[in-house]
């Protein structure tokens, strides 16, 4: 698209801020710099489970699994998740860019995103407050049957700064629904007292998050590299970690420990 036509593209986007039609316009301009397949708003708070503020599709089956699979607590291994954890997140992020190293071979990855048949993933970042994040995730799936090019990502990260501060200026009276006056103990914590009540699994603090970087999709060097440990420190919890759960595979790990990080969700 020409100069002209993305200033059009920007100035109906700046005079839609804070009425129903913004995202229409701001999917509009998004097109001018990036052909898209479908398009997500989501807003993370804290720990809490993600809402889900606008949504637009050319193939449904896309989020199929997002209101029963995603915001039921597979968010919680997701990427984006955690680039949110981070905090004061702006600009644009390209989700394999990110992705822990074997993020590809995790039962996460095939149980989900295999399902939504998304092939590309570029999300927008902004930044509502300490706790709240707002991503706008642009997605390819085999309704184009195409990752993002080069030129388009070029064109996206040449205007990542506008993008964010669209999406801030027009929800930065956002609140989330139930927003809980403290944030939760971590997930590791959380996770460990409900292997003990439910399966009489008793993990130390160590194994548990060794867990959940094993279905995040960290290899053990990956692990060993966020943990500060030799890679045969983190085989050791491994070992450990599959002994007590009575496990021999990051199949069986998902399956144990999936139902459980659904019930934090709630």
């Amino acid at each position: 698209m020409n100069r002209p036509d993305n200033d059009r593209a920007l100035a109906q986007a700046i005079h839609t801020l804070g009425t129903p039609d913004f995202m229409g316009a701001y999917a509009a301009l998004v097109r001018t710099r990036a052909a898209f397949d479908n398009l997500i708003v989501i807003a993370y708070h804290g720990e809490q489970q993600p809402a889900v503020l606008y949504r637009e599709f050319t193939d449904p089956i896309v989020y199929l699994p997002m209101d029963s699979d995603y915001l039921g607590g597979a968010y919680l291994l997701d990427p984006f998740y955690h680039q949110h954890r981070k905090g004061d997140n702006r600009g644009i992020l390209r989700l394999r860019d990110i992705a822990p190293d074997h993020f590809r071979r995790t039962q996460y990855y095939k149980t989900y995103y295999q399902q939504t048949t998304l092939l590309d993933e570029i999300a927008v970042f902004a930044t509502l407050s300490d706790r709240v994040t707002l991503t706008a995730c642009l997605g390819r799936d085999r309704s184009s049957g195409a990752p993002f090019s080069k030129r388009e990502r070029q064109a996206l990260q040449d205007m990542e700064q506008t993008l964010s501060a669209l999406l801030e200026t027009h929800w930065r009276d956002y609140q989330p629904e139930a927003a809980a006056a403290d944030q939760p103990p971590p997930v590791r914590d959380r996770l460990r007292d409900a292997l003990k009540r439910q399966h009489d699994i008793k993990l130390s603090p160590r194994q548990a998050e060794v867990a959940l970087f094993i279905l995040r999709g960290h290899s053990s060097l990956s692990i060993s590299l966020h943990l500060e440990v030799s890679q045969q420190t983190v085989k050791v919890f491994r070992r450990q970690l599959y002994a007590k759960c009575g496990i021999s595979s990051q199949a069986e790990l998902f399956a144990l420990m999936m139902p459980l990080l659904s019930a934090l969700s709630d």
